[in-house]
């Protein structure tokens, strides 16, 4: 796909009614506020607190929690105009779904690293080269943010010059051009989405398929059900929050000229789906983690049972610190 092709419109969606209150906006987004800044800011808390319990695993989750933070904390501004306050400065609107895009995406890589962490973490616990790798996890996480970073401002900063009004007046209310553009539609839905997406599945089918596989989950003493069944809802989250949006970035950029009014609502409730990712994260993950630690990292090495180390040892000095 060519980036010379020209930004997609919309038509014009306006009923007379532009300055109802949005209850189904307001009170989810407000909802998704409350809610990620309680959590996210409480398990920060947590892992800044407890600095001798930092694990590699809980490296990307402090980042993940950071993110899901900055993305809440653009949500006001979306609550102001969803109260019927259409006088946000288009600028404020733009820097504000920046931030929130931005945000999402770190999200979505911090996600796959903490799921392919934990799959080489189970899988190869004997392994130096992987107990070396996963020391990186600081400078992977800083890669992360000037990855998301790095692709999202370069688009947003180069505007195609038609259409450029129609879109800072609807502000929140119409689909953002930085988003639809060829370019970035092709780099969300493959890079930002699709990638990430496949190193969490072969991640996952790793990982349950060496717990299955062990001595301690075929002796009883892991619940290997239960492991899947909280991979399993992990992935049903990441799939619920994220499809739905990219499957709209999709059909947007197939429409191009002009694209309906129902399909710009359809990506507005995507979008606010997306954001509910930022509470869903320290319930689904954090609680997850804990489960990992109390289950897995206690018995994983009896899958590699090694002469002249006692139980003891092997849990004094386990490979495994997630």
């Amino acid at each position: 796909m060519s980036n010379t092709t020209q930004a997609p419109v919309w038509e014009e969606c306006k009923d007379g009614t532009e300055q109802r209150v949005e209850l189904i906006f307001v009170s989810l987004y407000v909802l998704i506020f409350v809610a990620g800044l309680i959590l996210n800011l409480t398990a920060l808390v947590v892992f800044f607190c407890h600095t001798k319990t930092r694990s590699h695993t809980t490296v990307y989750m402090t980042n993940l929690a950071l993110a899901d933070l900055f993305l809440v904390c653009t949500l006001p501004v979306r609550i102001y105009y969803h109260l019927g306050f259409q006088d946000t400065p288009p600028l404020l609107c733009e820097i504000m779904g920046v931030v929130l895009l931005i945000n999402m995406y770190g999200s979505i890589f911090l996600l796959s690293c903490i799921s392919f962490d934990r799959c080489v973490a189970v899988c190869f616990p004997m392994s130096q080269r992987v107990r070396e790798g996963r020391k990186r996890a600081p400078f992977i996480c800083l890669a992360v943010w000037v990855i998301t970073i790095g692709a999202s401002l370069p688009i947003y900063l180069i505007k195609p010059p038609d259409n450029q009004n129609q879109t800072q007046t609807q502000c929140f209310g119409s689909v953002p051009i930085y988003a639809t553009r060829a370019i970035a539609v092709t780099s969300s839905l493959i890079t930002g989405f699709g990638v990430p997406l496949l190193v969490m599945l072969i991640s996952s089918w790793g990982l349950i398929r060496a717990i299955s596989h062990s001595q301690a989950a075929q002796s009883e003493l892991v619940d290997s059900r239960k492991i899947q069944r909280m991979i399993a809802i992990c992935l049903i989250i990441f799939l619920c929050c994220f499809l739905p949006y990219h499957l709209n970035l999709w059909l947007i950029y197939l429409h191009q000229r002009p694209i309906p009014c129902g399909l710009v609502t359809s990506y507005r409730y995507s979008l606010m789906v997306a954001c509910l990712n930022a509470v869903l994260d320290p319930l689904a993950y954090y609680f997850t983690t804990e489960t990992f630690r109390e289950r897995v990292d206690l018995d994983v090495l009896r899958m590699w049972p090694t002469t002249g180390q006692s139980s003891e040892n092997n849990r004094a000095g386990g490979p495994l610190n997630t």
